[in-house]
């Protein structure tokens, strides 16, 4: 464990600050709120895109760029939408600087006040609708399927890195569709890929449901969503998906003409993820030794560390090394041949168990008269020697087991802290003493969510697709309520 490093019973906040930066994952930059990703937490940002975009791709959607600017004017066309927004909004007023008159610096000059003030996106419904006007004419146009990797801007005034910066980077979805059906439909694949990404690549478990009138996305009819457990107990929204109806079609004017040539608004939705992810990658498996990563989305899955005193030895180890690291590339894995002559293998060792690469190879001299190779688990901080022969077919399989039992954790962690509660003093001492997800009735009212979430910190992260119905009273209230929504504290 690094010098200084809290762990997770002492400091979790502390843990997953320090965790970010001692890792070489990102920094704080010199603009207040912002981050700076740094190479080894952008590669692991990089795989996260790749995968998803091919997910995207795959299922019919291309890639398109839009502007960074936003007229002011386009904001106030859909009025929820305006109203949950406008708190975040960063506004460009003019274009030009000049030099101080004192002599002292540069001032922006007056006299280059824009027309219009402009919006840096917050998000991109407006200008893309406004843009969809002239893609949209006839029901052969649709449905328009696209989706913009990009950076956003929403003004923050308490900042972490990765789970909430003024600027973070994002895929954002925004489709056009025929009917009210169609986008259902779109709006429901997009949650199922998220979730599919959040299971089977970054290994961990989430639910899926949508969102209560209160905590939809501004301007949605229905927001869809996942959410994860993290290890102090809070969830964490992983991913949307938003059902926009018709409500930004009519407020730009996209209408098109139907197959019995009718006029009509086309149905939308919009979708997104963004490097949030990376904080819940972090905080779902990382344990007080550093990060642990699940092998699909580590930047490197197998480091080789040769152990050596001698120059002749060295020369011997790495003509073995680089065959094995040929053979594990062949397969697809990334790997790492770490022969510096600068540190000494045990600081090698404790380098890249902070830094949560899956496998570690170790070869030494003695290794090399018994045809061996040690190979340690960063999952479970164990080790074994084994036979060199066929061993990219070995760590393979390990990688594929690391993978699982990653997921396999989490899960656990998760099923662990899933409380079914009937009252209010189970519900309350739950929120203070454990955290997890709660599932308890509730009335259907804002003003019930409002004073739940004063009295408790906790809120409504989703009412659960798929979720029988179940006869019971509020938990608050003790009004009627035909269904358990899921309560927990989020960050």
């Amino acid at each position: 464990m690094a010098k200084d490093f809290p762990t997770r019973s002492e400091n979790y906040s502390q843990w997953y600050n320090d965790l970010v930066i001692k890792a070489d994952l990102a920094e704080n930059s010199a603009v207040r709120g912002c981050m700076v990703i740094k190479p080894y937490g952008y590669a692991i940002w990089e795989k996260m895109q790749s995968a998803l975009d091919k997910m995207f791709k795959d299922t019919g959607h291309s890639n398109a760029y839009f502007p960074i600017f936003i007229p002011k004017s386009f904001f106030s066309r859909e009025a929820s939408h305006v109203e949950g927004f406008a708190k975040e909004c960063a506004v460009v007023t003019h274009y030009r600087l000049k030099d101080s008159p004192d002599g002292k610096g540069i001032i922006v000059d007056e006299d280059a006040k824009l027309e219009e003030e402009l919006i840096i996106r917050p998000t991109s419904e407006t200008i893309i609708w406004d843009t969809y006007k002239r893609w949209i004419q006839s029901y052969r146009d649709l449905p328009v399927l696209i989706n913009q990797w990009c950076n956003v801007v929403r003004w923050e005034m308490r900042t972490r890195l990765f789970l909430r910066t003024t600027e973070f980077l994002w895929q954002e979805g925004h489709t056009a569709h025929a009917t009210e059906q169609e986008a259902m439909e779109e709006t429901e694949k997009i949650l199922h890929i998220y979730a599919d990404f959040a299971e089977n690549w970054m290994a961990i478990p989430v639910l899926q449901g949508t969102k209560s009138p209160n905590e939809r996305f501004a301007g949605a009819v229905e927001t869809y969503c996942i959410e994860a457990l993290m290890q102090d107990g809070k969830a964490l929204q992983a991913g949307t998906s938003h059902f926009l109806g018709q409500n930004f079609a009519k407020a730009f004017d996209v209408k098109f003409l139907n197959r019995e040539n009718k006029l009509n608004y086309v149905w939308a939705t919009s979708w997104g993820v963004s490097t949030r992810l990376m904080g819940a990658l972090i905080m779902a498996h990382s344990d007080d030794n550093g990060l642990i990563l699940p092998p699909k989305l580590a930047p490197i899955q197998v480091v080789i560390v040769p152990i050596y005193k001698k120059a002749e030895q060295l020369e011997k180890i790495s003509e073995i090394a680089v065959k094995i690291e040929r053979a594990l590339e062949d397969k697809g894995i990334t790997v790492k041949y770490d022969d510096r002559d600068t540190h000494k293998p045990g600081w090698k060792f404790s380098e890249y168990e902070f830094k949560g690469v899956p496998v570690r190879l170790a070869i030494g001299p003695r290794d090399l008269e018994n045809n061996t190779i040690e190979v340690a688990r960063r999952d479970i901080l164990e080790k074994e020697v084994l036979q060199m022969t066929d061993i990219e077919n070995k760590v393979e399989n390990l990688l594929e087991q690391i993978q699982d039992n990653i997921y396999q954790k989490a899960e656990s962690f998760r099923d662990q802290n899933t409380y079914y509660v009937d009252t209010w003093d189970e519900f309350r001492k739950i929120m203070e003493k454990k955290g997890g997800f709660v599932y308890a009735h509730w009335d259907g009212t804002v003003e019930t969510e409002q004073v739940i979430k004063e009295k408790t910190k906790a809120t409504i992260r989703l009412i659960p697709l798929n979720e029988k119905k179940e006869e019971g009273r509020c938990v608050y209230s003790g009004k009627p309520s035909r269904q358990r929504v899921v309560f927990a504290i989020a960050y």
